[in-house]
Parts: structure tokens; sequence; C-alpha cells
């Protein structure tokens, strides 16, 4: 079994300013196939040992390419879990989890990678799709879901706010290459509010790392955003950004970037055309030059 040949597009700055190779975690979504057959098929590809956590979570455990989560997408059926889950305790969450399988999408979540492993993804999804699951970017009631979880260079003010400058000038042209139905575009996250733009791409606009949380936190405090920040300022200020939070999210040092799509029912879909529109932000953010002169465009 051999991956499609579209090319992963290499990071303009592979490593971290301390000398870090820079790691990449993935989540993938995809319906039709069990928690359980889906991690079977992973260990015929991967190796590893397949561990239950309850009847809707698996984990690979030593596989090629590390440990991997395989798990029905609501967390109300890990009763083991941290969270509102471990109230209906195991034998109502396992009632839950049977009665809402056939509407709830399955997900596919990686340790980190390196970026150069990304083909094997491709290779993964191949074998998960002619093991029987399906998807093709959204169903009726959401939409499925392929998540980059990416190692910033550095989390300095200066560095965040040229990726940030970077995403909110490209974001217009990556939702019209990513989100091609009405159906999709339904179920993606809103875009930035027009006002946090404008003022983000100001050249005025030069703030130091707190006032770029309490900012983004101020427009923004939600998880609903195509590249949520919410993760990492949560893991840099979690007294300031903790309590401002609804809903589920896990302090990370990353950048969640969570608008394309997943298409494990595609035959010959790579993940590679979406990583590489990320690594055009971060190429743009990168050229200090030519990110200005967008800037300066933009608010002509």
């Amino acid at each position: 079994m051999s991956a499609p040949s579209t090319p992963f597009h290499p990071l303009p700055s592979p490593l971290t300013l301390d000398g870090r190779r820079r790691l990449v975690g993935v989540e993938i979504e995809f319906v039709h196939l069990s928690e359980r057959k889906a991690a079977e098929c992973l260990q015929d590809v991967l190796g590893g040992t397949v561990e239950e956590e309850d009847p809707y979570a698996f984990r690979l455990a030593r596989s090629r390419l590390g440990d991997i989560g395989v798990e029905l997408d609501m967390r109300h059926v890990h009763p083991r879990r941290d969270g509102p889950g471990r109230s209906l305790g195991p034998p109502l969450a396992s009632w839950l989890g049977a009665a809402v399988q056939p509407f709830v999408p399955r997900e596919m979540i990686t340790g980190p990678l390196d970026p150069e492993r990304l083909g094997e993804l491709d290779i993964v999804t191949q074998a998960l799709r002619e093991a029987g699951a399906g998807g093709e970017g959204a169903i009726l009631t959401d939409s499925l879901g392929l998540h980059f979880n990416i190692m910033p260079v550095a989390t300095d003010a200066a560095t965040l706010l040229r990726l940030l400058q970077a995403y909110l000038l490209l974001e217009p042209r990556i939702r019209a290459e990513s989100l091609p139905s009405a159906l999709m575009r339904f179920h993606a996250p809103p875009p930035y509010p027009t006002s946090y733009v404008r003022r983000t791409l100001s050249s005025a606009y030069r703030p130091d790392l707190a006032e770029l949380c309490a900012d983004y936190l101020a427009a923004n405090p939600t998880r609903k955003r195509s590249l949520d920040l919410l993760p990492l300022f949560l893991q840099l200020f979690p007294e300031q950004v903790g309590p401002r939070i609804r809903g589920k999210v896990k302090p990370r040092a990353v950048f969640h970037y969570r608008l394309p799509l997943a298409y494990v029912g595609r035959a010959g879909w790579s993940l590679a055309a979406d990583w590489n529109r990320w690594v055009a932000v971060e190429a743009l953010a990168a050229d200090p030059d030519r990110l200005a002169e967008a800037c300066r465009q933009v608010g002509a």
C-alpha cells in the first residue's frame, strides 16, 4: 500500500528558536467504521497494541507513529475522563454511545509527529477507507474535521502577531478553497469579527503578549474559530484565560488549525493540500516585508 503522490511542503522554519524540531499533532474525523475496528485497522498498518478505555474509546499504543487514539467524538460517552461525562456512569454512557453512534463521527488523534511523516497518514486513511470508513467533508449534523496542532516557532508577541496577521490575510482564500459546499460553510467555524481583523492588521497595533492575549479573548471567547488560539493562550495565561472560556479547551502550546475537512471516504484523498495551505501562512509570516505590504493594502 503506497501513499498518494501529492507532496507535503516543509515548514519555512522547521525548528523552534531554542533549536527543537517542530512537531504537529493531527485529528481526523470519519464515519461508519466502529472505534474498535478502526483501532484494529491501524494496528494492522502500524503495529502496536490496541488498548480499550471504554466501549467507544481505544488507544493504539507504541505504533510506528506513536500512540494514536480512536474514539467516538462525544465526551459524555467516556465516563472515565474528567468532565461532564463522569456523571453519567458507565452503564448510561454505554447506552448513550450506542444511541448516538450512527450520527456522531469517530475521531483519530495522533500524538506530536515530525511533519516529514505526515505522508504516512495518507496511508492510514487509505487503510481505514478500505476497511469501511467513510466521510466526505461533512454530514447533515456536523463537519468532519481535519485538525492540525502545530508547535509554534516561539511564543513571544511579535512572532505570534506575525503568524496571526498572515492567517487573517489568507483566511478568505483558504475558506474559498476549503469549503466548497453550502453545508460545509454552514458547519464551519465563523470568521473572525471584522473589527478584530481590522485592528490586528493595522500597522499601529503593536501589543505585548498579555495585550495580544486579552484582545484575542475579548473578540473571540470561543474555540469556534478556524485558527483557534485559545489552547495556546490558556497555556500561557491560565489564570486570566481559564475563567473566560466556555466549553472544552485544553491548554496546549500549539496553533489549533481547525478549518480543514476530512474526506476519508474519497479515494486518493491526501492531507497534503490542507497542510500546504498552512505552510503558505507560515511563509507569509516569515517574510516581514511582504507581510507589512499585504497589511497596508488591506488598510488602504
